[in-house]
């Protein structure tokens, strides 16, 4: 069910890219409503709401602060957290999950043992049909999900400058079931017996270590990059001076326009790599990361590209030296 969820939410973002290709925002002004306009309402936010034209009134009840992105993080924080404190109880302390918890689980999809296992065949090199390297895997990258969603949290209350800016509703609430979704799917990647507090010690495996040096390295220049960006609206004492936007230089901004939504694709990489690179139902979930971020770099990128008339014309949107 679970790999189902994540690739037709992959599947709807490839769509909304390539529609983004052909399909113009409303010219202003344009207070009517029309389809062009209801997609761009939809997929804009922040900075890049303003390509939507003129919004009829009744659409602006939608939006809401783009500030509110804080509480993504909250609930990924505090939901994360509990996941992960249940899954280091039932490894190393053998308690099982709450009843209600594998019920779910079970509803979502099979356990790990049984599933995910063909993406190379039954002679696959890597450890990964013992239990105990599926079930440290799951504990790394459960981790890094929250380690990720607090760093996330404290650069938005201590780092981000926000605008005025805003975000529809329904961007709103996706993004608060985003990271639940998210903290399931990682648990479904656990044997069923660990579920039970009956799984195998967790096994060290060289992935493992690949995995966290990737999820490192691209969380360092992830927090670099957004640095970068709140301090274009501060002086040097770190005062809030101005809330209009510059063109950002410095670190991967020297390559494409929105290196944070590139790192961000790299985190889920990483993750990926942590599972033993044949994870299917978490390479969906980077699927519909790499086109989630996509959607938002093009936009980002037009935003530039209209806004500064001498913006490098050599950084690319997104990916270094491709796209």
């Amino acid at each position: 069910m679970l790999a189902g969820v994540w690739l037709a939410l992959a599947a709807g973002f490839l769509v909304a890219f390539l529609v983004l290709q052909w399909l113009p925002p409303p010219p202003p002004p344009s207070p009517s409503l029309s389809l062009a306009g209801l997609f761009h309402d939809l997929v804009r936010y922040g900075k890049t709401k303003g390509g939507c034209g003129q919004r009829p009134a009744w659409q602006q009840y939608f939006d809401v602060p783009k500030r509110w992105f804080c509480h993504f993080y909250v609930v990924a924080v505090i939901w994360n957290g509990i996941l992960l404190l249940w899954l280091i109880q039932s490894l190393f302390f053998s308690w099982p999950f709450p009843v209600w918890l594998q019920d779910l689980l079970n509803m979502l999809g099979e356990a790990s043992q049984d599933r995910n296992r063909g993406m190379y065949g039954s002679e696959n090199v890597y450890a990964y049909k013992q239990e105990g390297g599926e079930a440290l895997s799951a504990f790394l990258v459960c981790l890094f999900v929250w380690l990720n969603s607090c760093r996330r949290l404290w650069e938005c209350l201590h780092i981000s400058v926000f605008s005025t800016g805003v975000i529809h509703v329904v961007q709103y609430c996706f993004g608060l079931c985003y990271y639940v979704l998210v903290g399931l799917t990682v648990l479904n990647q656990v044997p069923s017996s660990v579920w039970a507090g009956r799984g195998d010690s967790p096994i060290v495996c060289w992935y493992h270590g690949l995995g966290l040096l990737m999820f490192v390295w691209a969380s360092v220049h992830q927090q670099r990059c957004l640095v970068i960006l709140a301090n274009l609206r501060k002086n040097k004492s770190g005062e809030v001076v101005s809330l209009d936007h510059s063109i950002p230089f410095g670190d991967w901004f020297e390559m494409v326009s929105c290196p944070h939504y590139f790192a961000e694709v790299l985190i889920y990489v990483s993750m990926g790599v942590t599972f033993g690179f044949n994870n299917l139902t978490w390479w969906l979930v980077v699927t519909y990361v790499l086109f989630n971020q996509a959607v938002s770099a093009v936009l980002c990128h037009e935003f530039y590209l209209s806004s500064f008339k001498h913006y490098p014309k050599h950084r690319k949107a997104y990916i270094p030296f491709l796209f």
